[in-house]
């Protein structure tokens, strides 16, 4: 069953990642990132007001929101600022980007996740994880050549290292997210940590986008800022349900989660008509299979 989740969570992820690029077009990034979690907040609200007040019509059920103490309180609060910070990167990247070239990018999150399960947990890789990782640095490192082509310097570029730094990030957040997932209920961090994200991005927007705004590019409402919050909140709770279930594993669930990397590809090579395309597809081909080497590895 968890990994059927998986894969439906690939595929939300996938097209929220499309809906990312399409509310950034000619917008400011900073207030769509707002208004996207402001919207998250909309959708789980209800369920927190519900679980608080009239507890007994969800208690015991997947929807539930459990209350936690003042130190958990902090933890999530940590987890918000872990994911703001990658999707701070990951935004202003996506907008500079051919999203064709980002989207394969971030999809190495889970090799780097694992790296990072190495290095912290003491975790040792067998030999199809070995492999997968290899395979999944080379197609990484491919990716730069094909920038070269499209006029991106990836020692100059900016949003280059911008998708670099959101997908370590996002590496980061996924091992908090076996930490967290092993201690707490599922919707607890995800309602939780989702309205400390919008506390804190409301803070960012008023000190650091507000008084600038009519000298940077102008913010302007799309009903796609809304689909990436509903996209994205299924997304993390399939997620976080799958990883809930007994005998789901991180490793297997996050790199199934990353495959959804062929939904914004497809975006970019049909409806945006990104180049080099034919190179792109190598390395990606590269990236999946690296990906399946883990999954077998994991199993």
């Amino acid at each position: 069953m968890w990994l059927i989740l998986a894969f439906i969570s690939a595929i939300l992820l996938g097209s929220y990642e499309v809906f990312k690029k399409v509310s950034l077009e000619k917008n400011a990034v900073i207030p769509v990132i707002l208004v996207s979690i402001l919207f998250s907040c909309l959708i789980v609200a209800p369920f927190l007001l519900i679980s608080e007040f009239f507890p007994d019509l969800l208690k015991g059920g997947i929807f539930y929101v459990p209350r936690v103490d003042f130190h958990t309180h902090l933890l999530f609060v940590l987890k918000a600022v872990i994911v703001l910070t990658s999707w701070l990167f990951a935004y202003f990247a996506l907008k500079h980007l051919p999203i064709s070239l980002a989207s394969p990018i971030k999809a190495t999150q889970p090799v780097w996740t694992v790296i990072g399960a190495m290095l912290i947990f003491g975790e040792k890789l067998n030999g199809f994880q070995a492999a997968g990782v290899g395979l999944t640095i080379i197609s990484f490192f491919m990716f730069s050549v094909v920038g070269k082509k499209e006029g991106i310097s990836f020692k100059t570029n900016k949003w280059f290292w911008f998708i670099i730094m959101a997908t370590l990030t996002g590496a980061l957040s996924g091992l908090y997210d076996k930490y967290l997932l092993n201690k707490f209920n599922p919707m607890s961090v995800q309602v939780y940590y989702t309205f400390y994200q919008a506390i804190i991005m409301g803070i960012i927007t008023l000190f650091l986008w507000a008084p600038t705004r009519e000298r940077t590019t102008p913010f302007k409402f799309k009903w796609a800022i809304a689909f990436i919050s509903l996209f994205l909140v299924i997304a993390d709770f399939v997620y976080f349900y799958a990883l809930s279930l007994p005998g789901s594993m991180i490793s297997v669930v996050s790199i199934i989660r990353r495959s959804g990397v062929i939904v914004p590809f497809l975006y970019g090579a049909i409806i945006l008509h990104d180049k080099n395309m034919k190179l792109k597809i190598v390395d990606l081909i590269g990236v999946l299979i690296g990906m399946f080497l883990l999954y077998l590895g994991s199993k």
